[in-house]
């Protein structure tokens, strides 16, 4: 099978474990998925299938949207509810505070990642390193913050949504949040909805439509389908194409990423994958 799934995770069950109970329940044989949730999160992962696992560097993850509940004056190691050490009572906040501070963080954002996460350290996951009780210090990043938008507050607990760049730890930015109010705070629940061009499904597994999720621009090259199907050598020069660039060529049986020189010499990139 080649597919791509847009799967909902449950809380409480690592990303890996996850990808291994589906491909029991619904025998998917290799498979892997792009954008790993940390345990205590739920909501959307892509999982690929077969030859689709290698195409998560070219689909349209450019933005993504989560929702998240924030614990204000719970003191966590993992900004989340995995190691709260302490928790303390704050006092209530006015929504029109939570919204000023949520306008703050409108933009780049410069954080510091959570120690438990999946950063690399020196050939090691940051959280190995962490549960191992070794000291690190982690290099600050920046991430982009699309849209930050208040959904309720019941003090202590304070939900919101969040809209995205690739790769930002919204644990983080809940700390970060936090800190703006003039307290603690660590996440208690986390979901995301949507990763790209992909939302959230009810089902636990949602099987994808490939094409409506690859940003590329898409050429006819029907007459040189025999060279493509055997990976030959050709030459593009009556076809104006940008340099090192990707682009999709669709057949009736499979699709192959192509890009092409200066000289417009063809180079594949990812070859008769399979249409499904």
């Amino acid at each position: 099978m080649n597919a791509l799934f847009g799967a909902n995770k449950p809380a409480g069950i690592s990303s890996n474990q996850f990808l291994t109970r589906l491909k029991r329940k619904y025998k998917l044989g290799k498979c892997g998925y792009s954008g790993t949730l940390d345990p205590f999160a739920s909501g959307l992962l892509l999982v690929g299938v077969g030859a689709y696992t290698r195409l998560f560097d070219y689909l349209d993850k450019t933005s993504k949207v989560y929702e998240a509940t924030l614990w204000l004056g719970a003191k966590s190691e993992s900004l989340d509810i995995e190691r709260v050490s302490e928790v303390e009572c704050v006092e209530e906040v006015r929504e029109e505070r939570i919204r000023e501070v949520f306008a703050k963080f409108l933009g780049e954002v410069t954080y510091i990642p959570p120690k438990f996460s999946a950063k690399h350290i020196g050939g090691k996951r940051a959280y190995e390193l962490a549960r191992e009780g070794v000291e690190f210090e982690l290099e600050k990043s920046v991430m982009s913050v699309f849209e930050l938008t208040l959904l309720s507050y019941n003090h202590p607990f304070l939900s919101f949504r969040a809209k995205v760049s690739e790769g930002a730890y919204i644990r983080s930015l809940g700390e970060l949040i936090a800190r703006e109010l003039g307290c603690n705070g660590a996440l208690s629940a986390l979901k995301r909805i949507e990763e790209g061009s992909v939302k959230l499904g009810r089902e636990e597994l949602v099987k994808l439509d490939i094409f409506s999720h690859l940003p590329l621009p898409q050429i006819n090259l029907d007459k040189y389908h025999q060279e493509i199907a055997n990976g030959k050598k050709i030459t593009l020069k009556s076809q104006k194409l940008e340099s090192n660039t990707p682009y999709l060529v669709v057949f009736d049986d499979f699709f192959s990423i192509i890009e092409v020189n200066e000289s417009g010499e063809l180079k594949y990139r990812l070859n008769r994958i399979p249409k499904c």
